[in-house]
């Protein structure tokens, strides 16, 4: 298995380079999970986003990703975006391969979720209607305590 991809990206995100990172000739599947900007949120149009990360933010992705590999013996991958995004931007690109596709499924959503709970980035929407509200402070506060 090659290096760990486990990046926080002010560019653009390629899903071809987070499956590649996790593609191998042992594993019959590779969930790649793209993480999509929406055009909305609770009812409210949304224009655009911006993510913002904590200086250690990569730090925190890349102890999820060793941890989800090392749990459960497979490879995954994951790049986050950060700065402003617009509608069907990629935000979170993450992988997971494995010989059979419920395994590569599984490990995929748990790096997520854990993707997710665990790394203190921050998204502000921003509304059609010119109002805008951060999501996730709060908790990346209660993971994270002091950071933030």
């Amino acid at each position: 298995m090659s290096e760990l991809l486990a990046r926080i990206s002010s560019e653009p995100l390629d899903p071809g380079t987070v499956d590649a990172a996790v593609a191998g000739p042992e594993h019959g599947a590779v969930v790649v999970f793209s993480g999509v900007v929406r055009n909305h949120d609770g009812g409210r149009s949304v224009e655009a986003l911006e993510y913002q990360a904590h200086p250690e933010a990569e730090h925190f992705l890349r102890r999820c990703c060793e941890q989800v590999a090392a749990d459960s013996g497979l490879p995954v991958a994951a790049v986050h975006r950060v700065g402003d995004l617009t509608i069907g931007d990629l935000a979170l690109v993450a992988a997971a391969a494995a010989p059979h596709r419920a395994e590569a499924f599984a490990v995929c959503a748990e790096l997520v979720e854990r993707i997710k709970r665990e790394v203190p980035i921050w998204k502000r929407q921003r509304f059609d209607d010119g109002l805008s509200e951060w999501v996730g402070l709060d908790a990346c506060a209660d993971e994270h305590p002091g950071v933030g």
